[in-house]
Order: C-alpha cells, then structure tokens, then sequence
C-alpha cells in the first residue's frame, strides 16, 4: 500500500514526465508548486517507488520514468479526466452540424478530428454494413437503356450498381418495381436481404412487371457483396513525431501492424461498453510494447456498436485522452441515435 506521499509523488512524476519525455529528478520535484518535501526525503521515496516496480531509472540520467506497473496504478488510482476547452468541444461538435448523410463518413471526419485533438493516431472501427437495415431503394433511370439502383440504410449507408433495362421497360415499370421493394424489404438487414428479394419480393415482381429478371439479379449482386467492419484512420503517421519512436526498427514494426486490418481489428476484442486502457505489454503484440491504446464503443443504433482506439505511446496523455473519447463516443452516440429518428 502506497502512502499519500508517494501516491503525490507518482501522480507528479507522471504527469511531468508526460509533458516532457524527458526523466524527471528529485531536485525537479522538489521545486514543484505543492511538493513541500525536501530533495533527500523525495530520492528516498523515489527509490522506494522503484524498488516496488512503479518507477524504472534510466541509462542516461539521474532521473527516473514510470514503469509499465506505474501506468498501470495511475491509470486505475490516480487517473482524473481533463476539462478540455470549450474551443475543443466546439471542434467536436461543428462535425454533427454538417449535413453528412453517410455513417462512414462521420466515422471518417471524427478520426481525423481526435488525432488532431490528441496528435497521437486514431482508429475507428465502424460497425458491420451488413447488419445495416434497408431504409430506402431507389432506382434512377439514366438512359433509355441503363439505370442506378440505390440501396440507402438506416444508418446512411449507401449501396449502388448501374443496371442494364430490359427493351421497353418504362418509367411506370420502374416506379411500381421501387413501390414493391419498398413495401416488402424496408427494415431488412443487409445480410438477410438475398434471400428476402427471393422468397418475399420476386414472385410479386415478375407478376406485375414484364422482364423484371435482370433487374432482380443486378439487385442480388449489390446485396450479395462481403462486407466486413469497415477500419478508418487519422494522423497514421502521428507517431513519427513521438520521442519513444525514433528508433526506426521501433517504427516499422507498428506500421506494419496498422497498416494490416485485421491486425487492428484485434485491438477491438472484447471491447466492452465504456472506456478500456491497455499498456504496453497488455497489448499482445511485440511491435506495440512501447504503446498504450485506449478504447471506447459508441452505439449505432439499438443493435449494433462501432468502436475508437487512440495509439499513443506509454507516456501518452491518458487524462485528456479519456476525455476527449468520452466527449466523442457521446456525440456519435447521440447522433446516430438522431438519424434513426
């Protein structure tokens, strides 16, 4: 059990040592505003600190920086969220005030904008397409010949192919195709709909529309199409700008794991509702030892979740970070929530 004084003396040190990088002293400490302690009574306790794991001494100074063990005591302890400025918040929020259509493409933008709040690297994980729901077909015609069938879900997705009409399929042909689509596939999961069109919608089809085969093939082939979690990124290469990451062996090592997908995807398993923090080796993968990830879900809709990892490394700033993904993962929440409404 630690003592208060050294529960203060850990929090500082941390906390210095994330601004700086750079190995903090007991003479540092001792000149800190609220640290009344002499600088022999703070090297006793930084050695006791480091005796019992949560502070490591380095190679190249006095100084001593937060083990892997001392991250993880903060983190569970010690750790307070960040009041982020209201400048920061508006940052946030002017995303869900754009006029964006597409779920992907709010995922998209709100990874850009958490790597340039943090300037660490962001990934989000957005949720499986194909357990979208159909809102909406539209075909729309495009010559005499060719038309655009348009799948649109209700979280904003959007599927489409050109399509080949049959001679003499008229406009009439195409309104009543849409109404019948409309009224027996609305609400259809994307991956149930193949056998949906086959078993509730084709037979209809052909009874009221002459040459509708090829039409209902075309529609097969979007639905039809693999999709898995959809992974996008901000500021991939932000960690070039990190200390801990000019060792070039260092670097290649994790670019190559963000840059394989279903690599990334692992930093996702067992992702449960709210904010989860891994250190170093908790990761599971050599190339992230010197790492931290924190992530969160945030709901799209009532059935299905997407998910946000910040990479930064141990010496991240986990007190805005938190922050900055509570901050986030709400608003996603609460404007996916608003889209299905």
């Amino acid at each position: 059990m630690l003592t208060n004084r050294q529960l203060q003396l850990l929090q500082v040190i941390i906390d210095e040592f994330v601004m700086s990088a750079q190995p903090v002293g007991s003479r540092q400490l001792s000149k800190k505003e609220g640290i009344t302690y002499s600088a022999a009574t703070i090297r006793n306790e930084m050695a006791d600190l480091e005796e019992l794991g949560f502070l490591e001494k380095t190679h190249t100074s006095s100084g001593r920086v937060p083990s892997e063990k001392g991250y993880r005591f903060y983190v569970d302890h010690l750790l307070q969220p960040q009041i982020i400025s209201s400048g920061e918040v508006a940052q946030i929020q002017s995303l869900f005030k754009k006029q964006i259509v597409e779920a992907e493409q709010i995922i998209k933008e709100s990874a850009n904008i958490l790597s340039e709040l943090t300037t660490y690297t962001t990934i989000l994980l957005g949720p499986d397409v194909q357990k979208h729901r159909v809102k909406k077909f539209q075909i729309v015609p495009l010559t005499e010949q060719t038309a655009v069938a348009i799948i649109i879900t209700d979280n904003g997705h959007v599927e489409n192919r050109t399509l080949t009409l049959p001679p003499g399929f008229n406009p009439h042909d195409i309104e009543k195709m849409v109404n019948i689509l409309n009224d027996r596939l609305v609400g259809v999961p994307l991956y149930e709909l193949p056998v949906k069109l086959q078993t509730e919608a084709i037979s209809v089809l052909k009874s009221h529309i002459h040459a509708s085969d090829s039409i209902v093939r075309s529609l097969l082939s979007i639905t039809s199409n693999h999709h898995e979690n959809k992974v996008y990124y901000g500021g991939k290469s932000n960690m070039l700008n990190q200390p801990e990451f000019h060792d070039l062996e260092k670097m290649r090592m994790l670019m190559d794991l963000i840059d394989k997908e279903s690599q990334v995807q692992t930093l996702f398993n067992e992702q449960k509702h709210g904010i989860q923090i891994r250190i170093g080796s908790e990761n599971n993968h050599l190339a992230m030892e010197n790492c931290s990830v924190i992530t969160a879900s945030f709901l799209v809709g009532e059935e299905q979740q997407g998910a946000i990892a910040i990479i930064g490394p141990t010496r991240m700033d986990y007190r805005r970070v938190v922050t900055l993904l509570d901050v986030m993962t709400n608003s996603l929440s609460r404007a996916f929530f608003d889209k299905k409404q």
